[in-house]
């Protein structure tokens, strides 16, 4: 490729890579000139050179692979960070070895107030945790730990009694402190209305409050204002170290949007982030003034707002996504929706008319269907507009609902670490909980794709690894569970494509991010090795070694 206006001194260049632009046009350059935040050549080492000034700063990217910086369409920000300090128990099976990985950890922590593990399997014992498994490892001090998913939480007595959940509580549809036989709380609590009273009472709840739709209240102290903005940079350089460069944050407040406000100013925004206006199910539709003013306040390029998330039902593993048919263990129950059908659409048809985008955690396949229906109510409410409105994991559907993604321009949200089997979550329950029949559609993104839909992929931080490369060898790697089921699975330069492009598409800036070409943005990762060169199987020792965002580089192996 011809370059111009050499000689005029870039802020930086990146020399001797295998630059993967992602654009259709020019496929491929040796390397990559940035001037004042955006991308003003690619081509040649020889030809690039030129664009050396005094001042241009070089990267000799020694023949990995470039790429676009990775835009993470799904994930919490802010969870994610306060998570990096938990004890981590993904992996963690038997009781004596749940019980070594509690008491280190508690040793460690003699003056937490509440001790947290994340990341639990729901098969960590043979048989359902209790309080009373926990009141065996640490019996003095509060203890809870969370499902990988984070929709449940097991306690033991003393979090449960000192948070006021012992004897139970009344908590809305789709939610559930699980009773014993002996009257008193097992210790299971399923979704955030159930274990949100522990994290509340111990102080852990102000990064939670963007899940629950609410602000912090008292307003937090200028030393807690301070404590956040740094635990919400912390969150930003874990994510500049795995090579991403945009967040589309999926729960949010106006007090996110502050904080990173904050960073900003500081000259700490290390990736592009969208924080959400978070609608449930007990707010009236004038709560979307709020949205509103929030997409009107917040919309430059490194910080905006404009999307409405919800959540309509909850994860299969607890029976709380949402089903058409029973579930296959579970064949008197179909799941609670937190929305009715009804009440979801005028959602979406307000949502809608106010020009926001809507994005909906839907994993069962009555969730998706009815998240479907509400986003064709809207349309024909409204006419028809390039809206984008998303549906988020869709781990189950059907044969009828695959089509209506193209139709209704839908975008399909995807993780491909979320698949059991997949990384780092067991088969079981899930297989059993989905049941056989319904295999060949669950987690179906090569189905959806085909079908026309656009498809998106993400981690869903802290709930999987926040690694993209990760996410990128699942989906390579991905095969079917049976004999005779379709091959979900996605090439690499899909799965690329489906953390760069379609992540650009999904926040309607195709035109300026997600691909490496002159004028879009200076988004982009320099990888330790050649990722097309790399084995599907050696994916993950493919490592960002600089994050450049804006044209500033926000990490530096």
């Amino acid at each position: 490729m011809s370059v111009t206006g050499a000689g005029d001194g870039a802020d930086l260049i990146v020399v001797n890579g295998r630059v993967l632009t992602m654009d259709g046009d020019n496929p491929a350059a040796e390397a990559v000139a940035v001037k004042d935040g955006a991308i003003i050549a690619l081509g040649s080492s020889t030809a690039i050179e030129e664009f050396k000034g005094s001042g241009t700063k070089v990267i000799d990217a020694k023949g990995g692979s470039v790429i676009p910086g990775f835009i993470e369409a799904h994930m919490h920000l802010f969870g994610g960070a306060a998570e990096l300090d938990n004890l981590h128990l993904a992996g963690v099976r038997g009781f004596d070895a749940l019980r070594d990985s509690i008491q280190a950890y508690a040793a460690k922590r003699p003056n937490a107030k509440l001790l947290v593990g994340a990341g639990v399997d729901y098969a960590i014992l043979p048989e359902p945790v209790t309080r009373h498994h926990l009141d065996r490892i640490i019996a003095d001090r509060p203890f809870a730990m969370s499902a990988s998913d984070h929709h449940t939480m097991w306690a033991n007595t003393k979090a449960l009694e000192e948070a006021g959940l012992l004897h139970g509580k009344q908590v809305g549809p789709g939610n559930e402190i699980v009773m014993g036989a002996d009257g008193l709380a097992s210790g299971e609590l399923r979704e955030g209305e159930a274990f949100g009273p522990i994290l509340e009472f111990y102080g852990q709840n102000r990064t939670r409050l963007g899940l629950a739709g609410e602000e912090p209240h008292p307003y937090p102290s200028a030393d807690e204002l301070a404590a956040d903005r740094d635990l919400m940079h912390r969150g930003l350089e874990w994510c500049a170290r795995h090579g991403i460069t945009s967040i589309q944050n999926m729960d949010g407040n106006l007090y996110q949007l502050e904080l990173l406000a904050g960073l900003e100013q500081e000259g700490r925004l290390l990736c592009r982030t969208q924080i959400p206006f978070h609608f449930k199910n007990f707010m009236g539709l004038d709560a979307l003034e709020k949205a509103s003013m929030m997409a009107s306040t917040y919309k430059s390029e490194w910080l905006s707002s404009g999307m409405v998330k919800v959540f309509y039902d909850g994860v299969l593993d607890s029976w709380t996504a949402v089903m058409v048919e029973p579930y296959a263990d579970r064949p008197d129950w179909v799941g609670e929706p937190l929305f009715s059908p009804e009440h979801f659409a005028q959602v979406a048809v307000e949502a809608d008319r106010r020009g926001l985008q809507i994005a909906v955690h839907s994993i069962g396949d009555g969730a998706v269907r009815a998240v479907l229906d509400g986003y064709e109510a809207a349309r024909k409410a409204n006419g028809k507009r390039d809206s984008r409105h998303r549906i988020e994991h869709i781990e189950v559907t059907t044969e009828a609902d695959v089509p209506r993604f193209a139709e209704l321009d839908v975008i399909a949200s995807m993780q491909p670490p979320h698949p059991p089997g997949a990384l780092n979550f067991p088969l079981e329950p899930t297989l059993s909980r989905i049941g056989r029949k319904k295999w060949p559609l669950s987690y179906a993104w090569r189905t959806l794709k085909t079908a026309g839909a656009r498809v998106v992929f993400a981690s869903d931080w802290p709930v999987s690894p926040v690694d993209p490369i990760l996410g990128i060898q699942a989906a390579v790697l991905r095969r079917p569970w049976a004999e005779g089921d379709p091959d979900q699975s996605f090439s690499l330069q899909e799965s690329l494509a489906a953390y760069t492009v379609e992540g650009a598409y999904a926040e309607f800036a195709e035109n300026r991010k997600g691909r490496l070409k002159p004028g879009y943005l200076a988004d982009l990762v320099v990888l330790s090795a050649d990722i097309e060169k790399t084995a599907p199987e050696a994916l993950h020792t493919v490592r960002p070694v600089t994050t450049i965002c804006g044209g500033k580089v926000t990490y530096q192996a």
